[in-house]
């Protein structure tokens, strides 16, 4: 048992309802939730002076905090936590949200990377955050690779899939590249391509280097390897990557230093540093996850929330991921439903696309 739910068990009714009401008043409008306010539709007669008491009880256990002298409560991140696992009722999305995203999602379009932007935006445009999509890598069968030099410290790879597809890469080489070396590491990966996804020909590759280590000299072979770990890794968390919304976020009614936070955690996005974090989230299971604050790596300066849920392809297996931003204080009660919802539909719309 978590300490949250451990505290959860021993609270009495009175503590748990009193909790509660605090946090769900926090979250509507952002402001320190008062005894007297508590008061005045408590399922049972209290005076303010218990509900203090409580309050400060509550306080103590780290749940609430308060952030004047003489002022109401709000909850830590800690009891954001436990609410949201223990006391959050979540249903479905009520019908205009989901009439909104079917409206937007429904058209008849075939192109992937237009379907998974509009995603974006709409889910950006509905629940008024920051959107985050996380597209599919191309897993049609490669016909051919090829590696351009450009610089020393900077080189192209050219990747031709069997579906007609092509995508050209930027990456930077190991150090003593040469445009022989470049042809030699082409020449090896194009014998064994025949028929293999990216990631297939990755796992094969990395078999055939260990048997035929004496076939490719060290410098080609260091290419092959930081090649592949570019379009795996880097390469991908950049181009995969969708953000819509950053305007709802920089616009919100806040503090000059919440602000400057929400502008760090956006620079961040777009420069894509640790960008691994959130790619990490669609590869951990099924159904919508909830990160607080600190909770997260990238989130940790900006005090933000992220609500995000995997989407599957046809034979069930996750290929990205659809999520919301927002201040601590989301509705999450409302924006949950939303993003499993719009991650369910988008999972379905990739795969008949496909």
């Amino acid at each position: 048992m978590s300490d949250a739910s451990h505290i959860l068990a021993e609270m009495n009714d009175r503590s748990r309802e009193v909790f509660r009401r605090v946090v769900e008043g926090y979250l509507e409008d952002g402001a320190p939730v008062g005894s007297r306010t508590l008061t005045r539709d408590f399922s049972e007669k209290v005076s303010a002076a218990t509900i203090r008491n409580v309050m400060q009880d509550l306080e103590y256990l780290g749940l609430l905090d308060s952030p004047h002298v003489s002022a109401g409560r709000v909850p830590t991140q800690l009891g954001l936590r436990m609410f949201v696992d223990s006391l959050l009722e979540i249903g479905s999305p009520d019908e205009t949200d989901r009439e909104k995203i079917d409206a937007t999602l429904g058209e008849n379009e075939q192109d992937v990377s237009g379907l998974l932007d509009r995603v974006g935006s709409v889910l950006s445009g509905v629940t008024q955050g920051a959107s985050l999509v996380l597209t599919p890598k191309h897993e049609a069968p490669i016909k051919h690779i090829e590696f351009v030099s450009l610089s020393p410290d900077r080189a192209l790879v050219v990747l031709v899939f069997g579906d007609g597809h092509v995508e050209n890469r930027l990456f930077t080489p190991p150090p003593g590249q040469t445009p022989s070396s470049m042809r030699e590491a082409a020449n090896f990966l194009n014998a064994l391509i025949e028929g293999k996804t990216l990631s297939e020909l990755h796992a094969t590759i990395q078999a055939e280097i260990s048997m035929r280590r004496q076939e490719i000299d060290s410098l080609a072979q260091e290419l092959v390897q930081s090649g592949l770990a570019v379009w795996e890794g880097e390469g991908d968390q950049i181009e995969r990557l969708i953000v819509r919304g950053r305007a709802n976020l920089l616009s919100a009614d806040g503090e000059g230093e919440d602000l400057e936070r929400i502008r760090s955690l956006f620079d961040d996005l777009e420069r894509k540093r640790d960008i691994a974090e959130f790619l990490e989230l669609a590869e951990q299971g099924e159904g919508v996850r909830i990160f607080i604050g600190s909770e997260n790596k990238l989130f940790s300066l900006s005090g933000s929330s992220l609500v995000v849920s995997p989407y599957m392809n046809a034979d069930r297996k996750i290929i990205g991921a659809v999520g919301v931003i927002g201040p601590t204080r989301l509705n999450y009660g409302r924006i949950v439903p939303i993003v499993n919802y719009t991650a369910q539909l988008v999972g379905k719309l990739v795969s008949d696309r496909s």
